[in-house]
């Protein structure tokens, strides 16, 4: 995955969104391994219409359609996922998190960091310690003793 071109993109169109999911584990710096970017993008319809010429520049597809479907602003209005296969690597587009928590609801639990001169703004550790424990996946619980541990360290420092 090419993330830093991925967020270059994003980025450059004025997308509104936050990273969510393992991307935002490794910013807040957690050691684990991830192969996608997860984000919780502002679902306004300008800032969707600014996501979906971004996903047109990435040449993304959505992955769990065997068509092998365009994004647009329909599928990324309403609170569900897109999940998107892109010329730069996988791409999650989320709606809401947890229970309908959306971008502007999670705004006070994120902060900005740079990565290659780029603003990116993040999910706190402690809030993504809560979205997944709530989430519940295997693979959400698997990784909650390397967050909370990352997160006792930051304290203890």
């Amino acid at each position: 995955m090419q993330l830093v071109e991925l967020l270059r993109v994003l980025v450059r169109h004025e997308v509104e969104f936050v990273v969510v999911g393992g991307v935002a584990a490794v910013i807040n710096g957690a050691p684990v391994a991830t192969f996608d970017l997860d984000i919780l993008h502002r679902r306004t319809p300008e800032n969707v219409r600014r996501l979906v010429a971004a996903l047109t520049e990435l040449d993304a597809t959505l992955r769990t359609d065997s068509r092998k479907l365009r994004p647009n602003e329909s599928h990324l209005l309403g609170p569900g996922h897109a999940l998107m296969a892109t010329k730069l690597g996988v791409l999650d587009s989320l709606g809401t998190i947890e229970a309908n928590t959306t971008y502007d609801d999670v705004l006070g639990d994120t902060f900005v960091t740079t990565i290659d001169g780029l603003p990116i703004r993040t999910l706190t550790l402690v809030r993504l310690i809560r979205v997944k424990e709530q989430a519940g996946r295997a693979k959400d619980i698997a990784v909650l003793p390397v967050l909370r541990a990352t997160l006792g360290e930051r304290k203890g420092s």
